[in-house]
């Protein structure tokens, strides 16, 4: 039994780097942020993809109907595994203000240990998201190709574990909007073929 799994970030959103998006509602790709999945879809398409599951955040949801319309297949299935990390209060504040929160940046020093204020830690985040991929590959056929449409903080927590890696090396890592990462699994265990892939 083989499963891959492409593991995609949602192509960007307006100001991405100025805010914290986390799991705030309304917030859409933007013109540059459509192109860029539609290239995304492309190069996707020329996978034999099975099946797309994705955040239920309407970023990622964008990106992956993108991604299911080149595919010629289903709409994306919703799963809240895949949803961004909830960062709690945090959410919605600009990096500005975050950067001046001492809890904040004990987060980013030590994301194995830290806690987000009212949220989730990191984790959580892992536990659910190897608890949908070992669902998926324990359920496929041999060689099923799975994309699952994400989050940054959250491919990294996927990336960590297959690494046997510390969570606090999330920052060593890039995963880029509109990034593939892509992960193996089979009864031998699982590896990591490729790593934010970009598509120009």
């Amino acid at each position: 039994m083989t499963v891959t799994f492409f593991l995609v970030r949602h192509a960007a959103h307006d100001n991405l780097s100025s805010y914290l998006a986390g799991r705030a509602t309304r917030i859409m790709l933007g013109p540059a942020g459509r192109e860029q999945a539609a290239r995304l879809a492309q190069r996707l398409a020329r996978e034999r993809i099975d099946k797309i599951y994705t955040s239920p955040r309407e970023r990622a949801y964008e990106t992956a109907t993108a991604i299911a319309s080149a595919c010629r297949l289903d709409p994306p299935e919703t799963h809240d595994a895949l949803d961004e990390v909830d960062f709690g209060s945090w959410t919605g504040k600009s990096f500005d203000v975050l950067n001046r929160d001492e809890q904040w940046q004990r987060w980013n020093m030590q994301r194995g240990l830290a806690q987000t204020p009212g949220g989730e830690n990191m984790l959580d985040v892992q536990r659910r998201m190897f608890g949908l991929i070992h669902s998926l590959a324990g359920r496929s056929e041999d060689d099923r190709r799975i994309v699952l449409v994400s989050h940054c903080d959250v491919i990294k927590t996927v990336v960590s574990h297959v690494l046997c890696a510390s969570l606090d090396a999330w920052a060593r890592m890039e995963v880029a909007p509109g990034s593939i990462t892509i992960l193996v699994m089979g009864n031998w265990g699982a590896k990591i073929i490729t790593l934010n892939e970009m598509i120009s």
